[in-house]
């Protein structure tokens, strides 16, 4: 059933080909979120209820990662180990998004419903990937 469902979300039978697109559609939603929290960290940051600061610096990491997702998405065949570490830092960024909603002194009623929708949204990105992974190492062994 996973096969079925990465191939038509993907619309590709081809296992390493629906891992390359989530990897690059992962790459350029994070990347543009990444240049958007550091090129205009100080109104996301009072719209949102964050520090101009951490974002800044968060955007500044979004970047950086994005171009690695990019580089892994980059590959004719992505290495395992690669994006088995986008899969967990993806998994992590959802927690840690999360957790984050408790820990802020007053996040704004934007900040309460922004937070918890990019974390659902790269929670997808982990999933589909993990999915499309398993894909590729079944499709390998056969």
């Amino acid at each position: 059933m996973s096969a079925t469902l990465v191939a038509g979300v993907a619309r590709t039978a081809v296992p390493q080909t629906a891992l390359r697109r989530f990897l690059a559609f992962d790459a350029a939603v994070t990347g543009a979120n990444g240049l958007a929290y550091a090129a205009f960290s100080a109104p996301l940051g009072r719209l949102l209820g964050i520090g101009a600061d951490t974002l800044f610096g968060l955007g500044f990491l979004l970047t950086a990662y994005a171009a690695a997702v990019a580089w892994t998405a980059s590959r004719r065949r992505p290495p395992a180990r690669p994006v088995a570490l986008v899969i967990e830092a993806n998994c992590a960024w959802t927690v840690l998004s999360l957790v984050s909603l408790f820990l802020w002194d007053a996040p704004t009623a934007a900040g309460l419903v922004w937070v918890p929708a990019q974390a659902l949204a790269v929670a997808g990105f982990a999933l589909l990937q993990h999915l499309a992974l398993r894909a590729c190492a079944a499709s390998d062994r056969q």
